[in-house]
């Protein structure tokens, strides 16, 4: 009977542990993941933002010199990461391709223009900006137009600065929850053993002697469940580089190495103060209390 009791007691214990262990690596994973999200925010929104193009469509009077020399300064200009020299043959090409049929034969002649794609660095992709290299251009005579998506670029600059302040307001309050939940965590495994942590205080233990097991038992499971989120994150991080490598996710491995340190670090640090102060609750309270 004994041998059955200590069996059932043993398999509690460990259904204990594995319940804290679960809970800790499902709030630090989730943290995580949203570590990953903010680390690779702006990144994000660069990537989106750099597709937009200026296109300058050029008079067919156009020289090659005056072409040649507009392509090199706009590529030497801090605003632009790529400026690309698009034929009218070449769009002609792409437009067929879009459509799946040659237009050229149906009208009887080619009515695209030569022009320049100009792609802009993320920082410089504002109103301001493309305002600015739309009144500096426009006084070339060679140069018939000047187009970019206006409309675009101004919905997308907002919805980068509202996705930026909710990002950091989840995180502030995924934080919390993760403190607050393996908190719970925590002080439900001591609560379980109350009656213990009583008993040996009543027979001398000191406080700090009664502590340290818990203690140091609670960082255990904080590092089982830290190593078992960091696996996961490195799954997510995995795949998102394989299918998205345009982000270029693992371009900057020092924050992803701080991240993951610091969610492993986060992990001992909340099971360690969260099983002082639940300890510490419940060696000051007086016998009769503990039934409550």
């Amino acid at each position: 009977m004994a041998s059955s009791f200590d069996q059932y007691q043993k398999r509690k214990l460990i259904s204990s542990y594995f319940s804290v262990i679960i809970s800790i690596a499902l709030v630090l994973f989730l943290l995580g993941c949203l570590g990953l999200l903010v680390l690779n925010a702006k990144k994000v929104a660069d990537h989106f933002r750099e597709q937009v193009v200026v296109t300058i469509y050029l008079n067919d009077s156009a020289k090659d010199v005056e072409v040649n020399q507009l392509q090199k300064s706009l590529a030497m200009a801090d605003y632009t990461k790529e400026a690309k020299y698009v034929s009218k043959e070449e769009a002609a090409q792409i437009v067929k391709s879009d459509l799946g049929e040659d237009f050229t034969e149906f009208l009887g002649t080619n009515p695209l223009q030569n022009s320049i794609d100009v792609y802009l660095k993320a920082d410089f992709v504002t109103n301001e900006t493309l305002d600015g290299i739309t009144a500096e251009l426009s006084n070339k005579a060679f140069i018939e137009d000047i187009k970019y998506d206006n409309n675009l670029v101004e919905l997308m600059n907002d919805n980068v600065k509202k996705i930026t302040f909710w990002v950091l307001i989840l995180s502030a309050v995924f934080t919390l929850i993760a403190v607050l939940l393996i908190n719970s965590s925590i002080r439900l495994a001591v609560y379980s053993k109350r009656f213990i942590i009583k008993t040996m205080q009543m027979v001398g233990a000191t406080k700090r002697f009664i502590r340290k097991p818990f203690v140091f038992k609670s960082i255990q499971l904080g590092v089982i469940g830290a190593i078992v989120a960091l696996v996961g994150m490195g799954v997510v991080l995995y795949y998102l580089n394989k299918t998205f490598p345009e982000l270029e996710l693992l371009q900057k491995p020092v924050l992803i190495s701080a991240l993951f340190i610091g969610i492993f670090l986060l992990g001992i640090l909340i099971t360690w103060v969260s099983t002082f102060i639940a300890t510490q609750r419940f060696l000051n309270l007086k016998t009769d209390q503990l039934y409550y």
